[in-house]
Formats: C-alpha cells, sequence, structure tokens
C-alpha cells in the first residue's frame, strides 16, 4: 500500500492510528482508528455524493441509492483489499487471523479520514475515486443490506422474519456471533459475525443465496 501519491508517507503518524484496531491500542495504550472512521465515513459520503451530482442526471433518490451502494461495508472491503490494507492492519496478540470485513472497510474509512486530515479534500477525492471510479464505470452492484433485499423477496406483509442469536462467545474486543433467520417458523439461513448486525447480514444472505435467485419465496 503506498499513499505518497496522496502526501501520506508510511510513517505519518495520523496513518498509524488509522491503521490501528482497539484490540491493538488497549495492548499498547494508544488511540484506535475509530475516531478517524468517524470522520472518514462523512468524507467518503461527500466525495461519492459530490460525484453523483455533477456527473450524472440522477434524481435524487437515483443518487442516494447508488451512492450507498458503492460506500457499503463490501464496496469499501473490496476497495482496501484492491490496495492490500488488509496486511498492514494492527491487531493485538493472536488476533491477527481474525480481521474480517467489517474491520476491513472501517481502517478503509480512517485512511479516507488520514488523507483528508493530512492532505486536504482534493486529495482525498483522487484517492478514494482512483479506486471507486472503475467499479462505478463497470456498475458493479454491492449489496449492501441483505436484511433490506430479504424482506422485499419475502413479502412481508404476509409473512414474518425473525433473527435469533443461536451463539454468543467471546471476550468484548473480540466477540462471536451467530445468528439464524426464521421465516414464518423455518430457518431459512444462518450467519456469523463479530456483532449481531454482521451476523444478521450474513445469515440474510445465506437465505437469498440458498434462495436459487429468490424464487422460493413466491407463491
Amino acid at each position: 500500500m503506498n499513499l505518497t501519491k496522496y502526501g501520506v508517507k508510511d510513517d505519518n503518524p495520523i496513518l498509524r492510528i488509522a491503521l490501528t484496531h482497539t484490540s491493538y491500542a488497549n495492548e499498547h495504550k494508544c488511540p484506535s482508528y475509530e475516531r478517524l472512521e468517524y470522520l472518514g465515513d462523512a468524507v467518503l459520503e461527500l466525495i461519492m455524493s459530490d460525484y453523483f451530482y455533477k456527473h450524472t442526471d440522477y434524481s435524487e433518490g437515483e443518487m442516494s441509492k447508488k451512492r450507498s451502494m458503492y460506500v457499503c461495508e463490501e464496496a469499501l472491503f473490496e476497495y482496501a483489499n484492491n490496495i492490500g490494507l488488509p496486511s498492514h492492519i494492527m491487531v493485538g496478540h493472536g488476533l491477527e487471523n481474525t480481521i474480517n470485513q467489517t474491520i476491513i472497510a472501517d481502517v478503509f474509512e480512517a485512511v479516507v479520514a488520514c488523507i483528508y486530515l493530512n492532505s486536504g479534500f482534493s486529495k482525498a477525492r483522487e484517492f478514494v475515486l482512483d479506486i471507486a471510479l472503475p467499479y462505478v464505470k463497470e456498475d458493479v452492484i454491492f449489496l449492501s443490506d441483505y436484511k433490506s433485499y430479504l424482506q422485499e423477496l419475502v413479502q412481508t406483509d404476509r409473512k414474518s422474519v425473525t433473527y435469533n442469536v443461536i451463539k454468543d462467545e467471546g471476550p468484548s474486543h473480540d466477540k462471536y456471533f451467530e445468528v439464524e433467520v426464521v421465516v414464518d417458523g423455518i430457518v431459512y439461513g444462518k450467519g456469523s459475525g463479530k456483532s449481531k448486525k454482521e451476523a444478521e447480514q450474513n445469515a440474510a444472505k445465506n437465505a437469498i443465496e440458498l434462495s436459487v435467485g429468490g424464487n422460493k419465496w413466491s407463491y
């Protein structure tokens, strides 16, 4: 991962924070990426909003849908892997193999904030668009909310969808959840994750995949 084009050298102190997971921060008594992630999320949304406003004639609703697709967790995870970001993330002892999609996406947002703070908005925009635009122009589909899509498939005016936590393990900094999604009393999918939200999304994704294009849900 080389960010010198965007004015950030490898020894940049803000970049070090951006790459620091809470588990590493707790062990070494240093800041983690969480505050930078908050800022990076806002900068990223502005960059993509600005792009769709200036370069398309989409309606407000269409711009919102497009933006959400290209700033969702799945998209950020793809961008991060594109630049080799995961191997630079610092986590606590023994957690090297537990860096999941959520963490990687969060760190990507923190890196965006790092570039913004260090080099300004124009460089942050250059960084984001260099990575994201190829996906936008190819109309790559990133599904940001499997739960909402599943609700559409099962037509929730006639069917009930619930998510049950069937496993909750691990310390606070390294939790593991397993969730099942139940439609009208029948288990249709299972998923796991480092948070209930992630596990629920993965359970919904599993149910969608098993539905073979959604045909299972129609009467």
